[in-house]
């Protein structure tokens, strides 16, 4: 006789005490447990949308300077250098001062806390969640993947929208301080790179974020979980 399914859809069965989980019912139930947490998950994502933001904001501003200096001569290299870019005229480059660089790595670092700080009382929060799944037979690796989905997910949209916003904020700044020879003169193509490295980079602090309290719920004994208080 065929082997009897149980009470959900979502479990695949692997061995007698294991259960699979399909990544399409994985990827649903983080969506859906994001939609349950659309407040925290907002308040989390306003973070990494600010950091990369400002990245975003640098890269850019990098970009239109390096524009300026390489296409509309040494008449804004002085402006450039008072504004705190290290230019060179000589090869054309721009740099940003180390005052910049360091106000960019505080802001990811603090950004990278703020969204493991999240995740952990989002870990709390799901204690029964977690033991339940452990009880049913679910693996470790089920859990870790659940969580690193809705990072991932909260990672792409906010990165995007956060470097979008960075780079659209970069090109008002150019205009009111260079006016249109800051739009003419920039490359695009240089434009979306930043774009793809501001991203990146939101998104994997997403990951990196979620990675201990991941681990800490995977790992998390089922009885205790069922038991504890929240």
């Amino acid at each position: 006789m065929p082997e009897k399914t149980t009470h959900t859809d979502f479990f695949a069965h692997g061995d007698s005490q294991r259960i699979g989980f399909p990544w399409s019912k994985s990827f649903d139930f983080a969506v859906q447990s994001l939609r349950n947490r659309f407040t925290r998950s907002l308040i989390t994502m306003s973070s990494l949308i600010l950091a990369v933001a400002f990245l975003a904001f640098i890269l850019t501003n990098l970009n239109i300077a390096t524009g300026l200096v390489q296409f509309g001569g040494t008449q804004f290299a002085s402006l450039l250098s008072e504004m705190g870019f290290d230019v060179d005229t000589t090869l054309g480059t721009v740099t940003t001062g180390p005052k910049e660089r360091w106000i960019v790595i505080l802001s990811l670092l603090v950004c990278t806390v703020g969204i493991v700080n999240a995740q952990l009382m989002s870990v709390t929060e799901r204690f029964r969640i977690i033991g339940i799944f452990k009880c049913l037979g679910a693996l470790d690796s089920i859990i870790l993947r659940l969580f690193l989905i809705e990072a991932a997910i909260l990672g792409i949209i906010g990165a995007a929208i956060g470097a979008a916003a960075g780079i659209a904020f970069a090109f008002l700044n150019g205009l009111v301080n260079f006016g249109v020879a800051s739009l003419i003169l920039v490359s695009l193509v240089d434009v979306f790179i930043s774009f793809l490295i501001a991203t990146a980079t939101g998104f994997t602090l997403s990951i990196i974020g979620v990675l201990y309290p991941a681990i800490l719920a995977a790992r998390m004994d089922p009885v205790k979980a069922l038991n504890a208080q929240h």
